[in-house]
């Protein structure tokens, strides 16, 4: 992830875009899923971080971890469970 943000150009803020992939996915893997998946996105000097846990039938999303996702620079961020897994995502301003 991180390596693809250098090569969008985006270096500075690597230690919170670490630490939000970390929490992000350690969050995913909570679930007990087989596996995760971690999709990137770029706009505006942002970047979208999102986790998803590919785990079906989860009850209702737990927003729990959402003041942690601020607490480590998330601009925006949010839960929620689809038929395909629970998703985690965190904006992050570049």
């Amino acid at each position: 992830m991180l390596e693809r943000l250098h090569e969008w150009g985006y270096r500075e803020a690597d230690t919170a875009a670490a630490a939000l992939t970390h929490l992000l996915v350690r969050t995913a893997v909570a679930d007990g899923g087989r596996r995760v998946s971690v999709h990137l996105a770029d706009q505006n000097r942002q970047a979208l971080i999102v986790a998803l846990s590919h785990q079906t039938g989860l009850a209702v999303a737990d927003t729990g971890v959402l003041p942690q996702l601020t607490g480590l620079g998330a601009v925006s961020c949010g839960t929620d469970t689809a038929d395909d897994g629970r998703r985690v995502w965190a904006v992050l301003d570049l």
